[in-house]
């Protein structure tokens, strides 16, 4: 089932019911309002499976008590505190916001600026705590002229990260022309259970990045069970992505796949948290042509599914990992993951760089109220992603969904350092935010495992393939601070103004560029540019 299908079931139950939120609309990596409530360890947070359960969160701190600014004016109370539209009657409330991007930009060293031009509607309801259903739809016509045109380009089809594929837009088709949608039906029959049926995307880590599963890519239907039991959160998710053979025509419908995802996160402490990461990837057809469709064999969701794969003879793709969190002094936390995709021990220990020895390492850090400075906030981490991880033998199984990582953005082969400092005060955020990334790059005629949509087993060698290594090594910097007043809570929608700096030096080519923008926008989910 597309995510057409998705959409229009959603639609098909807004008009019999009106729609309502769970999941947090606060998912900007830039806007985290809830996070230094949550980390706190007294609380046992399960703070690694994003978006937030606005239930669960609820809890802790109130939302209200964050954001709500007395105006003393009830038409600016709509504005700036309130629903645009909202009904309530006994059990049943319902809302709706808009939601948009208005942003100018400029490269320094271009003549011609760039814009966004963002309109959406989100619409929610709920009714009782029991059902809550959610729709959200944005059409976008945009030109970039800065570095951010230089990966929609690297992505290839015209994508547009974690949004959409796009068609030119303007008489000089120098713009693109792009929707994007998000929907959700959730059911929470008890404390215990919580079922979710919807599009969109998801997150795993306590991290900027996630090595694991991301919301870089695109959206993608999805059914979700939450199981919360005594200090344990267990996450069973089946979705289908997309892929792209490349032999792909023009203009044509991508290609179906299917991934089933289990996670357990264990409370084992107040002060430790450890999770186990489980996924596989199937292609609807086999090698053949055959159509092999929704593999049953994966419905069980209480049960580890390497063993399954193995016992029915699958080639399919296996990702498991671990994740972990360690609270000090109740606001300073270190967590870290890792990313295992296929490796052998004896290649291992003789350090010989060999291919397969698929892995993926992240270690950070971050703290909350500086110094006793209240809101000013720092958060550091260390990525590293060995050559090939995440890539496949055939097109279908590859880690990603339409041209994008379903975990980090730059694929593998590389290692990186980001760091932020934040700070808040009441609506007004500020961030700054240092990046440092080496990558060895692939060319047209050599593949060293960095870019994952890329058979293995058109590999360049055999052995000495050295992370951040290849024919080519990048060295990528990005500067970047932004100024932002949180305008309106319930859609998350801010006047922002930034400048950032990206700089890649490679042995062909070296390039600078600095811009700027000022922008009202609705910041919802996370666009990674940043790499």
């Amino acid at each position: 089932m597309g995510y057409k299908c998705v959409y229009f079931i959603c639609l098909i139950i807004v008009a019999n019911l009106a729609f309502s939120q769970q999941n947090s609309v606060f998912n900007n990596h830039s806007f985290q309002p809830f996070d230094r409530y949550v980390y706190n360890a007294d609380n046992r947070f399960h703070t690694s499976i994003k978006p937030y359960n606005m239930i669960d969160v609820a809890k802790i701190v109130s939302f209200d008590t964050l954001f709500m600014c007395n105006t003393g004016n009830k038409y600016a109370d709509y504005i700036l505190n309130k629903d645009i539209f909202s009904f309530s009657k006994g059990i049943f409330n319902f809302s709706i916001n808009p939601a948009c991007n208005f942003e100018y930009s400029q490269d320094l060293d271009d003549t011609v600026n760039g814009w966004t031009n963002t309109r959406g509607l989100i619409i929610e309801s709920d009714i009782t705590n029991k059902v809550h259903v959610f729709t959200a739809f944005y059409e976008t016509q945009s030109r970039y002229r800065d570095y951010r045109n230089d990966r929609i380009e690297e992505l290839g089809q015209r994508t547009i990260p974690g949004q959409s594929r796009a068609k030119p837009f303007g008489d000089d088709n120098q713009a693109d022309d792009y929707a994007f949608a998000d929907a959700y039906i959730s059911f929470n029959p008890d404390s215990i259970f919580g079922f979710q049926f919807g599009h969109g995307k998801h997150f795993i880590g306590d991290g900027y990045r996630s090595l694991l599963l991301s919301d870089n890519a695109m959206n993608y239907p999805y059914f979700k069970i939450t199981t919360n039991i005594w200090n344990i959160q267990y996450v069973n998710m089946w979705s289908q992505q997309y892929y792209v053979d490349f032999l792909h025509a023009p203009n044509s419908r991508y290609p179906k796949k299917w991934n089933v995802m289990h996670y357990l996160d264990w409370s084992v402490t107040k002060w430790f948290n450890i999770g186990i990461f489980e996924t596989i990837i199937w292609q609807n057809e086999d090698s053949s042509g055959v159509y092999r469709g929704f593999e049953f064999n994966y419905l069980n969701p209480v049960i580890f599914l390497r063993p399954v794969e193995f016992s029915v003879g699958s080639p399919d793709n296996v990702l498991m990992g671990l994740t972990g969190k360690v609270t000090l002094w109740k606001n300073h936390v270190f967590y870290g993951q890792l990313a295992i995709d296929e490796f052998k021990i004896s290649e291992m220990k003789v350090r010989n760089g060999w291919w397969g020895n698929k892995y993926a390492l992240q270690a950070g850090y971050k703290t909350f109220d500086i110094a006793g400075v209240k809101h000013l906030d720092f958060q550091t981490e260390v990525n590293y992603v060995r050559p090939f991880m995440y890539s496949h033998f055939t097109y279908s199984q590859q880690y990603g969904h339409a041209l994008q990582s379903m975990a980090h953005p730059r694929g593998s082969n590389f290692y990186e350092s980001v760091s932020f400092i934040k700070y808040n005060y009441k609506r007004l955020f500020i961030e700054a935010k240092y990046l440092y990334l080496v990558h060895g790059q692939d060319t047209v005629g050599s593949n060293f495992g960095n870019n994952i949509f890329k058979l293995y087993t058109t590999r360049s060698q055999e052995y000495n393939n050295k992370t951040g290594k290849s024919a080519i090594e990048n060295i990528v910097q990005y500067k970047d601070i932004t100024v932002s007043y949180l305008v309106h809570p319930p859609s998350n929608t801010t006047i922002s103004a930034g400048i950032s700096n990206r700089s890649a030096i490679s042995e062909l080519n070296s390039k600078q560029q600095m811009m700027y923008f000022i922008a009202l926008r609705s910041s919802l989910q996370n666009f990674y540019y940043d790499f």
